[in-house]
């Protein structure tokens, strides 16, 4: 997770992240209570056993969207680290591998190569990392609904090198403008796919991503839209170092469920809902965008 500097809604990203909802694009009352917010998740992630690697954003560059580190990094359990093209240019500046790397290495994790895909930047293509893709990691497939920030032919070079089988489709919002990142309509866990259906209008594809997610085994529960307004979509299994599989989510996103809803997830890990309203009105993004989750071996 990244500590930020200095959170502001970041107006380079406005325009294709229709969650971001800011009442003012520059105040230092946002920045202090959103770095209030990241310090809150950060215990109550420790106090449930879960380890934590916290770099802080040292503020040299402008970087408003520090805290969602997610988007330009991915660690895989193969050894695989993969750096991915940003839409926004202050966005790029976030990229700082050397400095993650020394804290990984630090806490003993091992990397056998890295890829980086940010040249695509150059040609205007981009892929946010698992912003743009959520992976089901065990069936090696990668939900993906195409946007500005998620080109096809980037996403096609990356499961082309990694193993993935791509699954793409069009998701919309209630003014059918297009979902900009694929997490906040669907997450995976180790036993369920959680997904906002009612967004995917073309009946072709809405079949095709239920057929795959049938195929690999998992429990379907399905959200609205309404509740993907509220960051739903937006969660993420995690694995204490007591092996207890969490689902972290947040406050709202909690709220939103209705019981049937919360029953149905509570059978694949305990729910741990986090106070961000500040940090998902300004910035357009929720819990799991603010977790880079480490899969190298030890």
């Amino acid at each position: 997770m990244v500590r930020p500097y200095r959170f502001i809604s970041n107006p380079q990203t406005q325009a294709s992240n229709a969650f971001q909802n800011p009442d003012n694009f520059l105040t230092e009352d946002v920045s202090k209570e959103s770095i209030l917010e990241f310090d809150t998740m950060v215990t109550i992630l420790r106090n449930h056993n879960i380890d934590v690697l916290v770099f802080q954003d040292p503020g040299d560059v402008p970087t408003p969207d520090s805290i969602f580190p997610n988007n330009w990094i991915s660690f895989d359990e193969s050894g695989l680290v993969v750096l991915y093209p940003m839409e926004a240019e202050n966005r790029r500046w976030e990229r700082r591998w050397d400095s993650i790397r020394t804290i990984l290495e630090a806490e003993g994790y091992k990397f056998h190569a890295l890829l980086d895909l940010s040249h695509y930047e150059s040609q205007n293509k981009f892929l946010e990392g698992t912003g743009s893709m959520v992976l089901d990691r065990e069936s090696k497939l990668a939900y993906a609904c195409l946007s500005l920030r998620t080109s096809e032919e980037v996403l096609n070079d990356f499961c082309g090198l990694t193993g993935y089988s791509p699954i793409l489709f069009h998701a919309f919002d209630k003014n059918q403008k297009p979902i900009y990142h694929t997490n906040v309509m669907m997450c995976v866990g180790a036993g369920f796919v959680l997904i906002c259906l009612e967004s995917i209008s073309n009946p072709n594809e809405k079949n095709e991503v239920i057929s795959k997610i049938i195929a690999s085994g998992k429990s379907l529960i399905e959200i609205s839209l309404k509740q993907m307004e509220h960051f739903a979509g937006n969660m993420l299994e995690i694995v204490s170092k007591l092996g207890e599989p969490i689902i972290v989510l947040s406050n709202q996103a909690f709220n939103s469920l209705d019981e049937i809803q919360l029953n149905e997830l509570s059978h694949y890990g305990k729910l741990l809902p986090i106070p961000l309203n500040t940090i998902e009105k300004n910035g357009g993004g929720s819990a799991r965008c603010m977790m880079a989750e480490i899969h190298l071996p030890k």
